[in-house]
């Protein structure tokens, strides 16, 4: 079986784990400050916080920027859960805009006829790790006094016109999920050149308090500290960063290179002045295709080749966000992707014959 995602793990990791183990400091500690000033560095932000997963770095950022019961917050509904449900648990609600067709971003020309006086900040979603409209987003939320906050748990590493994602907008978010680009099991990581955005997220991962003064609650806060074992594993995944990145572009780049030829398949596309970072490589299977969608699905399986949906469903479909009135048909472009994309393997372990067999599958159909 070739599997879609595994994790590049080696001695580097294995060793910094040990050494860890034997230090006796296990929970959060020095190994998350140096994480933190490692991913700031790298992002080109002056802040980074770690917190324990990617839907941890989201509900965060949603607290710091103030976002509370009653207002609004515009995002997309063809993403992970995380990302509307960390609204919902600020008590504020999600108000969507349908999708792009070609990039699966948020379509950020519908994005003013949804903005009311409720509308407090604005959420688009790198997904798949290509980042999203952020000149046009930019200038909308200036518009109209709105923040950015940036879901970029699939867009490490990637680039708008030459900035880092997780800088395009007031406070970013990462996962370091098992299977993200680089890992730390369980993780996520908040960046920011604010310094109350940072010091309130710090406080909210730690119960409310302050780390300047224990058992002084400012707030409600929640247990989101990463732990110095799981730090340990991302500080050596990000020294391996740039040549992980490297080889999911060549490996995505050689696909399409012989995807694109195929009838009915679209090959993921690239907006100009943009770097994608390929966290999966995701094409649509469309009507003049010899297979549907699910059919791909199950054949690809069946021959040894790994792949799944993400996501068979958009979010405004589901009951607990359905309750706000969205309905079948609200966002067209986002339903009709669901029934269409399918992700395909890219990740850095792929050796050239099992990219050639992947190509090959779908050239023999």
């Amino acid at each position: 079986m070739i599997h879609l995602a595994k994790p590049f793990l080696g001695e580097e990791e294995i060793r910094a784990v040990t050494e860890v183990l034997k230090s006796g400091t296990i929970a959060q500690g020095p190994k998350v400050r140096e994480l933190e000033d490692n991913f700031a560095a790298f992002i080109g932000s002056k802040y980074a916080i770690a917190v324990n997963s990617g839907t941890a770095a989201l509900h965060c950022s949603l607290h710091a920027l103030g976002i509370k019961p009653g207002d609004e917050v515009i995002t997309v509904p063809f993403t992970f859960i995380a990302t509307a449900n960390c609204i919902l648990m600020q008590g504020a609600k999600p108000v969507f805009v349908d999708a792009e067709d070609e990039t699966f971003n948020m379509n950020a020309e519908q994005i003013e006829e949804k903005i009311t006086k409720k509308t407090k900040a604005i959420l688009p979603v790198d997904l798949y790790g290509h980042p999203y409209d952020y000149d046009v987003i930019k200038e909308i939320s200036e518009k109209h006094n709105l923040k950015i906050i940036e879901d970029a748990c699939q867009a490490v590493a990637a680039e708008f016109k030459g900035r880092k994602c997780g800088m395009l907008g007031d406070i970013g978010c990462f996962s370091l999920y098992a299977t993200k680009n680089i890992v730390s099991a369980e993780g996520g990581i908040i960046t920011t050149d604010n310094a109350q955005f940072a010091e309130l997220s710090k406080r909210f991962r730690n119960h409310g308090q302050s780390e300047q003064k224990r058992y002084e609650y400012s707030d409600l806060g929640y247990n989101y500290r990463m732990t110095d074992i799981l730090a340990s594993i991302g500080i050596e995944q990000l020294k391996r960063l740039p040549k992980l990145t490297l080889a999911r572009i060549q490996n995505a780049e050689y696909l399409s290179e012989r995807l694109s030829r195929i009838k009915g398949i679209k090959t993921p596309f690239v907006k100009e002045n943009r770097k994608h970072v390929f966290h999966q490589y995701t094409i649509k299977v469309e009507e003049k295709f010899k297979l549907t969608r699910d059919e791909l699905v199950d054949f690809l399986h069946k021959n040894g080749v790994g792949c799944n949906v993400y996501y068979p469903k958009p979010l405004h479909l589901f009951n607990h966000i359905k309750k706000f009135g969205y309905k079948l048909g609200d966002f067209p472009v986002a339903e009709k992707l669901s029934q269409q994309v399918i992700s395909l393997p890219v990740h850095p372990g792929l050796k050239n014959d099992q990219l050639d067999y992947i190509a090959g599958i779908f050239e023999g159909i």
